[in-house]
């Protein structure tokens, strides 16, 4: 799989995993990813009008915390249910 430079606002995040926000995961991660980069990318999914967050709430939110424009991410395709 290719992993891409998605803009950080073009990521649509749901409301029920918006409630799932450790802050003290987020400020960890924040450090690691300063000292060491973004390790692992975030998985989002195209849902036809938008790209849609599948795993990785709180790589996304540590980004954002650090005013990072963009972030490492694989496209994957999930099954509607």
């Amino acid at each position: 799989m290719d992993t891409y430079k998605i803009a950080i606002e073009e990521i649509y995040v749901p409301a029920k995993r918006k409630r799932d926000v450790d802050a003290a995961k987020v400020d960890e991660i924040a450090e690691s990813m300063m000292e060491d980069g973004q390790k692992v990318p975030i998985m989002v999914r195209d849902d036809g009008k938008r790209l849609v967050l599948v795993e990785g709430l709180h790589r996304l939110e540590a980004a954002r915390a650090l005013g990072e424009e963009t972030i490492h991410a694989l496209k994957v395709s999930a099954r509607q249910r």
